[in-house]
């Protein structure tokens, strides 16, 4: 069964998801992004979701991180919580 390993960071609204991709891009720290903007817990520990499988997340989150390129931040992806940055760390089939 396929997994994958994932960290995101969640904020309210589409501009600052997309702000923050920019200064990402630009080279800053994705984890001290993480923890200084996400409004989800795991900020506190980078935007580190860990593993999980297909189905354990909201199904928009859970398209991109099973078909989007691994170690590319990608997004804003807009769910039922705001939007988020996500980076596949590591995918498996």
């Amino acid at each position: 069964m396929a997994r994958a390993s994932a960290r995101h960071i969640l904020v309210a609204t589409k501009e600052a998801c997309e702000a923050l991709k920019v200064k990402i891009e630009a080279g800053e720290d994705f984890a001290v992004c993480a923890r200084e903007s996400s409004q989800c817990p795991s900020g506190r520990d980078g935007g580190n979701l860990g593993e999980f499988g297909p189905g354990q997340m909201v199904k928009e989150f859970d398209t991109v991180v099973f078909s989007g390129e691994v170690g590319k931040v990608l997004g804003p992806v807009q769910t039922q919580f705001g939007y988020h940055l996500i980076e596949v760390t590591q995918r498996t089939a």
